[in-house]
C-alpha cells in the first residue's frame, strides 16, 4: 500500500505561516505613560501658565510669530504636539525668545519657549525636536502642579517664582513670597526625578513623530563638552544622570524604524538664529528692570490679547530710568511701619507697600511695578539647609546671583547687630535700573541678615546706584538700627 505525502512546497508554505503567526509577535511600539491626576485642574494649570507667559512678555525679548524662525518652531511643535493622544493633549503653543543662552522651558497648560541660542547650538532637526519634546513633556505629566500640590504652594507663590526667575530684577525674585531653600523654583527648576521622566517621555514623542531620540542625549553632551560654564539649560534642569545611557536602555527594545533625516529647512533656520539678533542674560535683566522689553513686545504685536492689559501697565509702570537724588532724598522727619513679624522706621516722604511674606519701603520716584532703584526690601527665607547664620547669609547671596544676572557679590559676609540682635551684613554689586546716557549705572545692594519670626530668618536689602549709597547710608543705618522682630 502506498503511503501519501505531503507536497514539499505545502509544507514550506506551512512554516512560512507559523513563523509569522503569534508564536513570534512584533515588538510593540512604546506608548506614552498615564500622566496621573492632580488635584489642580486643567483649567487652573492653563490660567496660571497665561498669567505667567504675561510675565515673558514683560520681562523678556520675544520674536513675533512672523518671524521664520518663529513658523518653523511652531510648525515642529505642531507635529510633535500631534503624537499625544487627545485625552491627554494640551493647548501647545510655541514662541521663540531672542536669547543667546542656551535654553527653553514649559508653563503649566503649554506655553513653550525656546531660546535663539537654542535653535543655534543644534546640529540638526531631531535635536531640536528633542529639547522641544522634553520640555512638553515636563506639561504633559504636570510636574508645575504635582509640585505645587506636593508643597501646598499657593498659586500666587508659583507664579511669584516664574515672575523672579524669569526677570532676573530683584523686586520680582524678592517681593512676591518666602524664599525656600533646597525645594527650588517651582515652575522652571524641576526635580531629577521630574528631568528624569521628561527624558523617558520626550523620548517617546520623538519616536512617534519619527525622530531617534539617542539625538537628545547627544543635544545634551554637546552642551556638557562646551567649554566655561555650564549652559542656562542645564542650571535649570538639573542632570538625571547617564541621560545617553539611559535613553539608550529605554529605545534598545522600541522596534527598528527609518528615523527622519536633517532637513533644509532645520538649517536654514539655524542660520537664521546665528545671526538673528540676540541678548546675554545681563542685557535682558537690564532690559526688563527699564521696561524695554514690555514696550518693545507691544510695538511689534508680540503679545497676546489676553496679556497686553498687564504688560501695558508694566510697560508704564518702569519710569525710573532718569530719576536723581533730589526727587528720592529721604526726609528728616520718620514713620513706623509694622508688618507680620517686623516693624521699623522710614522716612515720612517715603512709601511702603506689603506682601503676604516682604514688603517695600521706597520713594515714589524711586520703585516701578518691576524694579526698585532707591529703597529697601524686607522679607522672610527658609533655609533646610542651615547650619549658622553664616551659611543662611551665604546661601541667600549665592540665591540672588543666581536669580539676577550680573549681580555679584563685594566683600566678605561681616558681623553685625540690627537693633542689638546678631545679624550678618554683606554687600553685592549690580546693573541699577536707572540709566546714564542709555546705560544702566552700577548699584549698591546692602544684604542685612538676622533671625526672624517663626524660626525663618528675616532679609533686608538697601538699595541705591553707587554713586548715591554713601549720602543713603545714614539713613539706612537709621532704619536698620529700628528694625524690631517680637
Amino acid at each position: 500500500m502506498r503511503t501519501s505525502s505531503i507536497p514539499c512546497r505545502m509544507i514550506a508554505i506551512a512554516l512560512a505561516v507559523i513563523l509569522t503567526s503569534s508564536a513570534w509577535p512584533a515588538l510593540a511600539g512604546p506608548e506614552l505613560p498615564n500622566p496621573g491626576t492632580v488635584s489642580m485642574s486643567r483649567q487652573e494649570q492653563e490660567k496660571l501658565g497665561l498669567e505667567a507667559m504675561s510675565e515673558v512678555y514683560k520681562q523678556m525679548p520675544v520674536l513675533p510669530d512672523s518671524s521664520s524662525i518663529t513658523r518653523y518652531v511652531q510648525h515642529l511643535g505642531n507635529k510633535l504636539a500631534e503624537q499625544i493622544p487627545q485625552p491627554y493633549t494640551w493647548p501647545y503653543q510655541f514662541h521663540v525668545i531672542a536669547q543667546k543662552d542656551i535654553n527653553a522651558f514649559a508653563l503649566p497648560g503649554g506655553p513653550v519657549f525656546i531660546n535663539v541660542g537654542t535653535i543655534a547650538a543644534a546640529q540638526n532637526e531631531a535635536q531640536l525636536a528633542g529639547v522641544m519634546s522634553h520640555e512638553m513633556s515636563h506639561v504633559y505629566m504636570q510636574h508645575s502642579a504635582k509640585q505645587a500640590t506636593s508643597t501646598k504652594t499657593k498659586f500666587a507663590e508659583i507664579l511669584g517664582a516664574a515672575g523672579g526667575m524669569l526677570g532676573g530684577s530683584v523686586l520680582g525674585d524678592l517681593t512676591r513670597g518666602v524664599i525656600q531653600f533646597g525645594a527650588g523654583t517651582l515652575l522652571l527648576r524641576y526635580s531629577r526625578e521630574d528631568e528624569a521622566q521628561a527624558d523617558a517621555v520626550g523620548a517617546v514623542i520623538m519616536y512617534k513623530a519619527g525622530y531617534n531620540p539617542v539625538e537628545l542625549a547627544n543635544f545634551f553632551e554637546i552642551l556638557t563638552k562646551q567649554g566655561g560654564g555650564p549652559p542656562q539649560f542645564l542650571s535649570d534642569h538639573p542632570n538625571p544622570g547617564n541621560r545617553t545611557a539611559a535613553i539608550e536602555k529605554e529605545v534598545r527594545n522600541w522596534p527598528a524604524k527609518d528615523y527622519r533625516g536633517d532637513t533644509q529647512a532645520f538649517q536654514s533656520e539655524r542660520q537664521e538664529a546665528i545671526s538673528t539678533k540676540a541678548y546675554s542674560a545681563q542685557e535682558i535683566s537690564d532690559g526688563a528692570k527699564s521696561g524695554r522689553w514690555a514696550r518693545e513686545n507691544l510695538k511689534n504685536g508680540v503679545v497676546p490679547e489676553s496679556a497686553k492689559l498687564s504688560v501695558a501697565e508694566s510697560a508704564a509702570a518702569a519710569t525710573i530710568t532718569s530719576v536723581n537724588f533730589d526727587q528720592v532724598k529721604p526726609s528728616g522727619k520718620f514713620s513706623r511701619f509694622e508688618h507680620g513679624g517686623f516693624s521699623m522706621s522710614y522716612p515720612s516722604n517715603w512709601m511702603t507697600s506689603a506682601g503676604e511674606n516682604s514688603a517695600t519701603i521706597a520713594p515714589p520716584a524711586g520703585a516701578s511695578q518691576d524694579a526698585i532703584a532707591y529703597g529697601v526690601i524686607v522679607g522672610t527665607a527658609q533655609d533646610q539647609n542651615a547650619g549658622s547664620l553664616d551659611q543662611v547669609a551665604q546661601d541667600l547671596v549665592q540665591k540672588f546671583e543666581q536669580s539676577n544676572p550680573g549681580m555679584r557679590q563685594s566683600g566678605d559676609i561681616r558681623r553685625v547687630h540690627a537693633h542689638g540682635a546678631d545679624a550678618r551684613s554683606v554687600d553685592l554689586l549690580s546693573n541699577s535700573p536707572v540709566e546714564e546716557n542709555g546705560k544702566p549705572l552700577p548699584e549698591h545692594d546692602r544684604l542685612v541678615l538676622r533671625s526672624g519670626p517663626g524660626g525663618a530668618y528675616l532679609y533686608v536689602i538697601f538699595i541705591a546706584p553707587e554713586r548715591d549709597f554713601r549720602a543713603l547710608q545714614p539713613t539706612y543705618e537709621t532704619m536698620l538700627d529700628s528694625l524690631q522682630v517680637p
